[in-house]
């Protein structure tokens, strides 16, 4: 079959053994992409690990006739992010597109919340976004540098958490949070190098958000669409940007820009400066809400 958006593209995704990575891969493989597979294995909180899940996917891909690699690797170590690079270039011999998506959740009301969940939950989220965006971006850097052309993409995975917050998740909220700024960086930095970085916040039923919202059945192929289209080269020109995806719907994130304005020649007093801030606060627009606040 030719004319698929993806013929011949090499994509890496993390955390593809199931639910949105699993569904990101197959659509990916029915588009002509060639995978890897990445997927530890572990538990919904993080614990244990199997090669069973990402196996199983590739071989789902391969039994389709497309081609798949497993991954096995912690993408939030530098030797498993690494790994995970050298075994796109090993097998196929590029890399075009890279996918983050592993993650896991340890959900507590703030003031219960362990400092070994915030460290993990932070840890796989924002570190295992950050290695193996970092060692894709040095190998495509030196690919521009050598003068081949390079039409790469990055698409991450951040969430509502991460723009909204959401009640019972700091940690998942602020790792979020955080990969929609390492996203924005990404773009700005990479751009020179003919690679483009966005974000894809989610809404789909997996067993990571079945607990949390139990009435939500958006099914993660839904999202699938837009994830392959960002990583294909039909989606030249568009980076730095964060969508939101669920079900049908299709939004354009706007984030942080500047609201109200005062300024003053003189310093002002702490009292001035709340009154200044109250004038400012009528005439902003309300914050939406959090995910979870009553």
């Amino acid at each position: 079959m030719t004319g698929r958006l993806c013929d011949g593209r090499v994509v890496v995704i993390t955390g593809a053994g199931r639910g949105l990575g699993r569904a990101h891969a197959l659509a990916f493989a029915a588009e002509g992409a060639r995978l890897v597979v990445n997927d530890l294995g572990a538990g919904l909180d993080g614990a244990g690990t199997s090669r069973g899940p990402a196996a199983d996917v590739v071989a789902e891909i391969r039994a389709a006739g497309g081609e798949a690699v497993p991954h096995g690797g912690d993408v939030a170590t530098s030797d498993g992010a690494s790994s995970l690079v050298a075994t796109a270039l090993e097998t196929y011999g590029r890399l075009d597109a890279l996918v983050n998506n592993a993650g896991f959740v340890r959900d507590r009301m703030l003031v219960n919340l362990e400092e070994d969940d915030w460290d993990a939950v932070v840890r796989v989220h924002l570190k295992g976004h950050f290695l193996p965006l970092k060692h894709a971006a040095a190998h495509w850097r030196s690919e521009a540098k050598a003068g081949r052309p390079v039409a790469a993409r990055v698409v991450n995975t951040t969430s509502g958490a991460g723009l909204l917050g959401s009640v019972g998740q700091a940690n998942y909220a602020a790792a979020k949070a955080g990969v929609v700024a390492l996203t924005l960086v990404a773009a700005a930095e990479l751009a020179r190098y003919g690679v483009q970085a966005n974000a894809v916040a989610p809404a789909a039923r997996t067993r990571m958000t079945e607990e949390v919202f139990a009435d939500l059945t958006a099914l993660p192929e839904d999202v699938s669409p837009l994830v392959v289209w960002l990583g294909s080269e039909s989606s030249g020109g568009v980076t730095g940007r964060v969508f939101e995806s669920e079900a049908g719907r299709l939004t354009v994130m706007e984030g942080w820009h500047p609201g109200p304005t005062s300024t003053s020649s003189v310093r002002r007093t702490p009292s001035e400066t709340g009154e200044a801030v109250r004038k400012l606060l009528a005439v902003s627009e309300p914050p939406r809400p959090v995910y979870g606040a009553g």
